[in-house]
């Protein structure tokens, strides 16, 4: 398999990454132990690329669909961050 035949993932890979960004400026706003947070990101990270390396060859044809899913899964997770992190940004300017 080709770069090229990834290419169609490569949308999901990219935001893949802001969504490790989202989660992680959840944890922070949580005051999650930053420790704990950075071991859990790391096995999750482990977790997706196992997948990813062994169900690309099924997913292929399937690339549009989970790009989809990904990119508004994405996009909830930055909204429900935004709004948990709201009323603390407020305050700073009361």
């Amino acid at each position: 398999m080709g770069l090229s035949e990834y290419k169609e993932f490569l949308g999901l890979l990219i935001f893949g990454n802001i969504e490790n960004l989202v989660l992680s400026s959840q944890g922070a706003v949580s005051s999650v132990n930053p420790v704990i947070l950075a071991g859990l990101t790391v096995i999750a990270v482990i977790g997706w690329f196992a997948i990813g390396t062994f169900g690309t060859k099924i997913a292929i044809k399937y690339a549009r669909v989970i790009e989809f899913i990904g990119g508004l899964a994405i996009f909830i997770l930055g909204l429900q961050s935004i709004l948990a992190a709201l009323p603390a940004v407020i305050q700073q300017f009361l």
